[in-house]
């Protein structure tokens, strides 16, 4: 069997030491596609190392070192085909804010491995930490077809009750067709989001957009919105990944604004509202 979930799980923590500074913050922001307008105030502040925040997301590329969706398949117990993979869901819980230079331990671990029948599912959780203390705790959720059906846990539902009622908001942001080639520089290269040939193999007509990425554009779109810009609100914010993004697609963000939360719905405008991100939550102040 490729996956060997009893040894996953048994397997000791890999540590290693992170460092990133603000040119690799301010590419991740252009990644996502801040700085449209590049004279506007309120993208200055992510694009100007003077004036720079870090969007709490950045902690999901920072270290520019394999992204929690290729990285975990290099831990004991995992062989699997890339061509099979696709980036489930993530969550991610922010302790203190992340300063725009910095170094930190990250410590990964595989922390779940689900049986769901026809795919496997593995949680990839990444705890980082500065002399200070902790930073932020990520989880990803590896979806990996054809790979499930040995009878283990099949682990708890991701799905969550539709929000009630109508958006607060409702956002229309534009993806560049170039934006999975701009976003893969902060360290996720994996073919799929470049090459055609690869994603014909792995059953797309094209290639398709970091499911990170849409997941950076919408924290993106609540911050300015609802919380002022200001980044540092922001406590946790989890997703679940219900479908592709092609570059060059609009994306239709709506938004349900409450005291501590914000519930989210993403679509692809171009494709009905097919469904990109669902079950999204941004936890803030």
């Amino acid at each position: 069997m490729p996956i060997d979930a009893a040894k996953a799980l048994a397997a000791a923590p890999r540590t290693g030491e992170l460092s990133w500074d603000a040119k690799d913050v301010q590419l991740y922001h252009l990644g996502i596609g801040a700085g449209s307008p590049a004279t506007d105030p309120d993208e200055l502040r992510y694009t100007l190392e003077t004036r720079l925040h870090v969007l709490p997301s950045f902690a999901t590329v920072a270290g520019g070192g394999k992204p929690g969706v290729t990285g975990g398949l290099s831990m004991p117990g995992i062989d699997v085909d890339l061509a099979r993979v696709l980036h489930g869901g993530q969550s991610l819980a922010i302790h203190r804010p992340i300063p725009a230079t910095g170094t930190a331990t990250a410590t990964n671990r595989i922390a779940a491995v689900y049986d769901k029948g026809t795919a496997a599912v593995l949680v990839l959780r990444t705890q980082v930490a500065g002399t200070d203390g902790p930073l932020w705790t990520n989880d990803a959720q590896i979806f990996i077809r054809g790979e499930g059906g040995w009878g283990g846990d099949r682990g708890p539902s991701a799905r969550l009750e539709p929000p009630a009622g109508e958006p607060d908001r409702t956002l229309e942001r534009p993806t560049r067709d170039d934006q999975a080639l701009l976003y893969r520089l902060s360290g996720d290269f994996n073919p799929l989001h470049a090459d055609p040939e690869f994603a014909k193999v792995a059953g797309f007509e094209r290639p398709i957009l970091h499911g990170l990425c849409t997941y950076g554009i919408t924290l993106k779109a609540v911050v300015d919105t609802l919380l002022g810009g200001d980044v540092t609100r922001v406590r946790s914010y989890a997703t679940r990944f219900a479908g592709v993004v092609y570059p060059g697609e609009t994306l239709r963000i709506r938004m349900w604004h409450m005291p501590g939360s914000t519930r989210v719905t993403v679509g692809a405008v171009e494709r009905e509202d097919a469904p990109v991100l669902a079950d999204t939550v941004v936890e803030h102040t």
